[in-house]
């Protein structure tokens, strides 16, 4: 699916290793992800949990850590997932205009690949209402669920996890 201002075109993201001058357009599409795209959550709750595109000095310094995986269609940012250490998925975000078109899918192979290569036996995820389905389909299971407090807002989330063969 390519993006060509509001319309979608078939055609295969290009997936990439995300780099520190890539982790400002992270920080729009997780914006535009929260803010714009489908949710289970009041428009209160999502100006709480990212209230400003992430950027700057703190934002990199997180991601620096960070194995990411990003999705571009053309010039544009479209979807991003993470490794962080310990098989810990700390980002997935997919731009409302590539949702349903199995970016996630495809990031989330290349997420799983790289925890086979460096040996995790488990990945785990605090996962929204809105991705908990796609880490289902994915093989993940609640291990427990949450509530979270992000300023005064009170979010629903998961703990879901998938063990990896050895």
């Amino acid at each position: 699916m390519c993006l060509v201002g509001n319309a979608r075109l078939k055609c295969s993201p290009l997936l990439s290793v995300a780099t520190p001058a890539d982790y400002d357009a992270l920080g729009q599409v997780m914006f535009a992800a929260v803010r714009t795209g489908a949710s289970g959550y009041t428009q209160a709750q999502r100006k709480a949990w990212v209230p400003h595109p992430c950027t700057g000095h703190v934002w990199h310094q997180r991601l620096a850590a960070q194995y990411i995986v990003m999705a571009q269609m053309g010039d544009d940012c479209v979807g991003f997932m993470n490794l962080a250490p310990k098989g810990y998925i700390d980002f997935a975000y997919i731009h409302p205009n590539a949702q349903g078109s199995g970016l996630f899918r495809k990031l989330y192979a290349e997420i799983e690949k790289q925890a086979r290569s460096t040996h995790q036996t488990r990945l785990w995820v605090h996962a929204s209402l809105m991705a908990q389905p796609a880490f289902t389909a994915m093989g993940f299971a609640v291990s427990r669920e949450e509530s979270v407090k992000i300023g005064s807002e009170i979010f629903e989330r998961s703990e879901m996890e998938k063990r990896l063969p050895a």
